[in-house]
């Protein structure tokens, strides 16, 4: 990269330092210490090592930046608009948090070319990062250095290491030597409620060499030695932790170094200050033009990396290459659907009774033979939550050809990592814990959702019907409040034929995530007559009809449905018409016409759902006059059989509600 002489380190840092105060002061909203302080550390990295391309900033090979410290969001926008990324502009800066513009208060993916992944809840940008470098080993391993050879860079604060998830995500990155992996620590000492030492006391270098990470602590505000120690972090056996210790709002003259400069706008004497103390004479928002040449200079200086990828992708064999950007495209692999129907004419001939998680497991043997980018793996549940299959052989720090993960009891370093293999792209993640334990997922679920990741999550053990391990292992409230998430498929399926269909939708379904809530109990096979059609794709249809005129409608998902099919025949013995709806996932059905929902639901019928879970939602498909079958508070610790009729999630319970009803 060539320089202007007038033009040195600090200048192009204070264009990013005034920047970000000009843009939090005119928004009256934000987080102008952080920018500030770590501006000297994102100038060395964004023009000395950081491998990236700003006029094609998604080329597959580029090294991931990720501001894991979302509130300082300024930091990223200064970088994008400096270097020349097409999508920032001086006027998006302008209207930085304001409602239409691309530069949210914490950056969104899909909103902003430089975001590689939604961060502002502390840690997880941290976790999808480990993620993110898993992803760039899983996929050298497959095509090789010539195809993915990038660096995954991070920087965190201090909020991001406190939070909890953070142990998981430094401990599995640690295990698995992510040696592209480095993490820039902007180690200020001050959180929202002064200085760090309230708090915590933590010595965060011992904590990552534990964790078996290599670590060095450089001066923040030094560009020398922040360069060396990326230079040596680069070369690193293992993960790299860079402690820069930084002033927070270095250059307010008053407000340095404390609590306030953290979010809130400096105020425009504090800032006329600032301009005066760094010697920037500029007005606000005023970037002279040889300082923006030589941070758009910085942003041509991956030019020719990119150019020499594109000729050795270009060179591989006609195969590989193909299915290498096929993957990068996140398209499935032709044929990929007769693995479905395979596992789908197979269950209902056979018709067997087995667990959802059985069935699971039975389809992911075809599935994941047919899907190579299919990376599975499970929180140290593996047995239970059926996700391994002959095919995929183990993640090592040693070996990373395999494509099964052994995540550990880490359910939310899982799930935010399981992010951040699909925001790396070539990989589609699948993996499985408790249904009750989404609870320690939840954070990352509600983010594969916010950024429309195709991440598969395999919750079994879905209700009472798990037995003795009792209440604290019973999911109640777990399907409802997963349901409230937007942009989340939430399937559970009632038996294996279901299962596979539930499995199609969610691998196809690339612009959202899915919950594939799975029982521990056998089930018998309901779909006893095999179509191609994928019933489940629309979220609900009639299982049984009824004989007549349609008086009753049972309503039911999972394991539940099998009991309602046991009710109808009851009804329909004792001269009442009566159908049953499987409806394994609410968000599909919502999304039909109104003509085919009123169809299915039986307008005019007596209306009882039947779920092993709380009842909070139901009330939309049963109707005022409507009966809802389900827990009411907690579960207790005995054989499955003996719950069901303890908390009166019955056939007969069913039956006594449509006959009050009718």
């Amino acid at each position: 990269m060539t320089t202007h002489p007038a033009v040195d380190h600090a200048a192009m840092a204070n264009a990013i330092r005034l920047l970000a105060a000009d843009a939090v002061q005119k928004a009256n909203s934000g987080h102008p210490g952080m920018p500030m302080g770590m501006a000297d550390v994102a100038t060395v990295l964004f023009t000395q090592f950081l491998k990236y391309d700003a006029a094609e900033p998604k080329w597959a090979d580029r090294d991931r930046f990720v501001l894991s410290a979302g509130h300082g969001s300024m930091l990223l926008y200064a970088l994008m608009y400096l270097t020349g990324y097409p999508d920032m502009t001086l006027e998006q800066i302008k209207n930085f948090r304001q409602l239409g513009s691309i530069t949210a208060g914490h950056p969104e993916y899909g909103h902003v070319s430089g975001a590689e992944t939604t961060t502002g809840p502390l840690g997880q940008g941290l976790a999808n990062a480990v993620g993110m470098a898993l992803g760039e080993r899983l996929l050298a391993a497959r095509f090789g250095a010539e195809a993915t050879d990038h660096y995954t860079y991070v920087i965190a604060g201090d909020g991001c290491l406190m939070e909890g998830i953070s142990h998981e995500a430094i401990s599995m990155a640690g295990h698995l030597k992510l040696n592209k992996l480095i993490v820039l620590f902007d180690d200020n000492q001050i959180s929202i409620d002064g200085p760090t030492d309230l708090a915590v006391s933590d010595d965060q270098r011992k904590r990552f060499e534990a964790s078996g990470w290599n670590t060095w602590a450089v001066d923040g505000h030094d560009p020398d030695a922040i360069a060396a120690a990326i230079t040596a972090a680069q070369k690193s056996d293992k993960p790299a932790m860079i402690a820069c210790r930084t002033v927070i709002g270095f250059g307010a003259p008053t407000l340095a170094g404390t609590a306030k400069t953290h979010g809130a706008p400096l105020g425009a004497a504090e800032i006329q200050g600032a301009r005066e103390k760094l010697g920037w004479s500029h007005a606000p928002f005023e970037i002279p033009d040889e300082i923006l040449e030589v941070w758009r200079e910085a942003g041509r200086r991956g030019e020719k990396a990119h150019a020499d990828w594109n000729a050795r992708i270009a060179a591989l064999p006609a195969d590989k290459q193909s299915e290498f950007r096929r993957l990068m495209a996140g398209e499935l692999p032709k044929g990929w659907e007769s693995a479905i129907l395979e596992a789908k004419k197979k269950a209902s001939a056979d018709k067997p009774k087995v667990a959802t998680r059985v069935a699971s497991q039975t389809v992911l043997e075809t599935l994941t033979a047919a899907v190579p980018e299919m990376i599975g793996g499970s929180a140290d549940l593996t047995g239970s939550n059926n996700t391994k299959t002959a095919v995929l052989q183990p993640v090592s720090a040693s070996d990373f050809s395999g494509r099964y993960i052994y995540y550990g009891v880490r359910e939310h370093g899982m799930a935010a990592a399981m992010n951040g293999l699909a925001l790396h792209g070539g990989v589609i993640p699948y993996s499985g814990t408790f249904l009750v334990f989404t609870d320690y997922c939840r954070p990352s679920i509600r983010l594969s959702a916010l950024m429309n990741q195709r991440v598969i999550y395999v919750m079994t053990h879905d209700s009472i019907g798990l037995g003795e391990d009792g209440p604290t292992h019973q999911p109640v409230e777990h399907l409802a409040a997963l349901r409230a998430i937007p942009n989340l498929l939430v399937m559970r399926p009632c038996d294996a034929v279901e299962t596979a269909e539930c499995w199609g939708i969610a691998v196809a379904e690339n612009k959202r995530p899915s919950i594939l809530a799975l029982t521990r109990q056998g089930l018998p096979t309901l779909r006893t007559s095999h179509t191609d059609d994928n019933l489940c794709q629309k979220g609900g249809y009639v299982l049984a009809d009824s004989s007549g005129k349609r008086q009753a409608t049972l309503i039911a998902t999972g394991s539940e449905v099998s009991l309602a099919i046991e009710a109808r025949e009851k009804l329909e013995a004792e001269g009442v018409s009566t159908a049953v709806v499987s409806l394994p996932c609410w968000e599909l059905f919502d999304e039909q016409p109104e003509a085919y929902r009123k169809e299915v639901l039986g307008e005019g019928s007596v209306r009882v759902a039947i779920e092993a879970a709380g009842t909070f939602g139901w009330e939309r498909y049963v109707g005022e006059s409507g009966a809802v079958i389900g827990m009411s508070g907690f579960g207790a610790s005995a054989p499955a059989p003996a719950l069901y009729d303890h908390f009166g999630i019955t056939a007969d319970a069913a039956v006594g509600a449509v006959k009050a009803r009718l």
